[in-house]
């Protein structure tokens, strides 16, 4: 799942970033309204967190030129600004969720979770393929009993392909969803990715159920008898 942040404050920006990727989230950080609106209408992304106050384009016209733009991924307003009449603009602007400063990570990380289980259709907490198992909950991956350590970039890497078992992803999809927008020759780094996760999911003798397909991608779909 791929989230821009739009956050001027130097250290809370970094610290957005950080946390939701520790929490397996692909994370963007831009500082200023003019830059989201440029990155935001041509990359996919399943959900933005905007504060209010940024310069130049503030957090309300910023929301309101991306649903004009016909986007219309869940967008989360984070911000100082507390009073009812300015919760009541925000939502009313096009925005899904409020969430004041100060805040609780563990409160922003549930708002995160809903709406995102809002913008995809309903999908069992568990994924699973085969032998294959991540509990979104809890982050735990499993392979039959065995429990797997995976990175931040192999959870998500996995995360994305259980959702789309069976169809045939190209690297670029896959950086879309997995990468930072701005991560530069990423073909070799999901080739090196897509072995580590190999690695990590046949470690016992497991058939691979991650299949080349020359020229196109990978696909996640039964071993070749």
């Amino acid at each position: 799942m791929r989230i821009l942040v739009v956050e001027d404050h130097p250290t809370l920006g970094t610290d957005l970033k950080r946390g939701l990727e520790n929490s397996h989230y692909s994370v963007d950080l831009v500082t200023t309204g003019i830059e989201a609106l440029n990155i935001g209408s041509t990359n996919a992304y399943n959900l933005f967190i905007l504060d209010v106050l940024l310069p130049g384009l503030n957090g309300w016209e910023l929301c309101q030129q991306l649903r004009e733009r016909d986007i219309t991924a869940p967008i989360l307003f984070l911000t100082a600004l507390n009073k009812v009449d300015q919760r009541i603009k925000g939502l009313d602007m096009g925005a899904d969720d409020y969430l004041t400063k100060p805040f609780a990570f563990q409160e922003l990380e549930a708002r995160v979770r809903a709406l995102l289980r809002r913008d995809n259709a309903p999908q069992a907490p568990i994924l699973r393929f085969m032998d294959i198992s991540i509990d979104t909950r809890t982050h735990e991956v499993k392979r039959g009993e065995r429990s797997l350590t995976l990175s931040s970039k192999e959870y998500a890497l996995l995360d994305f392909l259980l959702r789309h078992p069976r169809h045939v992803l190209s690297r670029t999809m896959i950086a879309e969803h997995v990468w930072d927008y701005d991560a530069d020759h990423l073909s070799n780094v999901i080739d090196v990715y897509i072995r580590y996760l190999r690695t990590k999911l046949c470690a016992e003798g497991e058939p691979d159920v991650i299949h080349t397909i020359r020229g196109a991608g990978y696909q996640l779909k039964e071993p070749v008898k």
